[in-house]
């Protein structure tokens, strides 16, 4: 088992591939861009709507469930709950989770794009370390959302939550809401109902 396999064990343990239509991460491919590394954010009604941050690090998809979905309001301060990590074809999933299987529900691509590392030297320090810092800086070149982030990690042990905020740069608009002006799909221009009525 390489490491990318041994990252995504967490994944493939908590779903059943004869039953859902998710990626099983055999691949590593991103063909939908041309720019890297990529950040996908995809909206997904399963037990409570929210809308999951995954940012590609070291060959997965690192992922965070936003509740209330990524604001352009730089004052907003948008809970991120950190998830297993997901295979780099999880970038292209769009469709329907069976009831039943783990995260089952509809899911929707709302954004992807690429990003770059905002820290002064990103070779020395890399995602990877901004993570286990509880830091990271990024900016986004996406679809719908553009400009600098920062995932910010608060508390520690069982008490650490993450945040995820617009940072105050030419991006940042606090009239904006994308999440309510913009729902649909940047890979189909289908809404949640539509994916959810195809039966895919």
């Amino acid at each position: 088992m390489n490491e990318r396999e041994e990252k995504l064990d967490k994944y493939v343990e908590k779903r059943d591939f004869s039953k859902t239509s998710e990626p099983d991460g055999r691949e590593a491919t991103v063909e939908w861009s041309n720019e890297r590394p990529v950040f996908v954010i995809q909206k997904h009604a399963a037990s409570r709507l929210h809308y999951d941050f995954r940012i590609e690090v070291d060959g997965v998809l690192k992922s965070w469930a936003v509740p209330k979905g990524p604001s352009t309001d730089p004052s907003e301060k948008r809970l991120a709950v950190p998830t297993e990590d997901h295979p780099l074809e999880y970038g292209d999933f769009e469709g329907n989770i069976p009831e039943g299987e783990y995260g089952g529900g509809t899911v929707l691509l709302w954004d992807r794009g690429s990003y770059r590392n905002l820290k002064e030297d990103p070779e020395s320090n890399p995602l990877l370390k901004q993570i286990e810092d509880g830091h990271i800086t990024i900016w986004l070149e996406g679809r719908k959302l553009r400009g600098g982030y920062a995932l910010v990690r608060t508390g520690k042990g069982s008490k650490a939550r993450w945040l995820l905020v617009k940072m105050n740069d030419e991006e940042a608009d606090a009239r904006r809401n994308p999440t309510a002006t913009e729902p649909d799909s940047v890979k189909t221009g289908r809404t949640l109902e539509e994916i959810r009525d195809s039966g895919e």
